[in-house]
């Protein structure tokens, strides 16, 4: 018999929130020029344009070629304060977070949700069901936080596992371990999406939670790592939640 499902994990990009294919360079020059007008407007000292992206584009990209490498994650908002120090900036915590804001800004634009999703999480709720996010990500917390809200799904996530303050990055244990404690659940009675193999579908197969991949293009397994489930969209999980639990009712 299977156990009952009492949690669910989400991943947050490419499963709540799908971003499509993403022109990496477009978006940072988008950022960068909305940053600079921000700093601007705050009459901050400033080099020219093209000196200010450079600087952000490499400590963006060595940072993230660290975290990748040995997993611990960094977080964009201290990363900001320095180099905003070095620059001579004078800015207050609300102030970086603003500045983090328009960073993601052009993200966040070209993201979309399923629809009805918040209603679907809401169905999967009210069965009991607690829910909440981990995600591997550099951005600060209150941004993503703030995108959340802004697609109504802030409240029916109330625990929210960021890697960006944890530090660890799935498929670390400890991340997942975090987020267990936070829903106050076992890993046997929760279940984890997400749309990575290797991240996602890896580390909670390793944290012994039901792992779900959303796949809707049909890709092959890699090299064993196999979910307990595959949808296309999420809309599918509270027939799957059901059924978990109807078995021991």
């Amino acid at each position: 018999m299977n156990p009952s499902v009492r949690g669910i994990l989400f991943d947050l990009g490419g499963t709540l929130i799908d971003f499509g294919r993403v022109d990496v360079d477009a978006l940072f020059e988008a950022g960068a020029r909305l940053a600079y007008a921000y700093l601007q407007q705050l009459g901050q000292p400033l080099p020219p344009f093209v000196k200010y992206r450079r600087s952000q584009y490499r400590a963006i990209r060595w940072n993230y070629f660290k975290s990748c490498l040995t997993g611990r994650e960094f977080n964009a908002l201290e990363l900001l304060a320095d180099l905003g120090g070095k620059m001579e900036h004078d800015l207050s915590r609300t102030q970086y977070l603003e500045l983090a804001w328009q960073w993601y800004l052009p993200l966040s634009k070209i993201a979309t949700v399923e629809p009805d999703l918040p209603k679907t999480l809401a169905q999967i709720a009210s069965g009991g069901v607690k829910l909440g996010l981990v995600s591997n990500t550099f951005i600060p917390s209150e941004v993503l936080d703030r995108h959340l809200a802004d697609e109504k799904l802030l409240d029916p996530l109330p625990v929210r596992v960021y890697s960006s303050q944890v530090q660890y990055r799935k498929p670390h244990s400890k991340i997942f371990r975090f987020a267990l404690a936070g829903i106050g659940l076992g890993a046997s009675e929760t279940m984890f999406v997400g749309d990575s193999l290797k991240a996602d579908i890896r580390g909670a197969n390793r944290a012994g939670m039901i792992s779900v991949l959303k796949d809707p293009v049909s890709r092959h397994d890699r090299a064993g790592i196999v979910p307990a489930h595959r949808i296309c969209k999420l809309a599918e999980l509270p027939q799957i939640v059901a059924r978990y639990n109807r078995q021991v009712q």
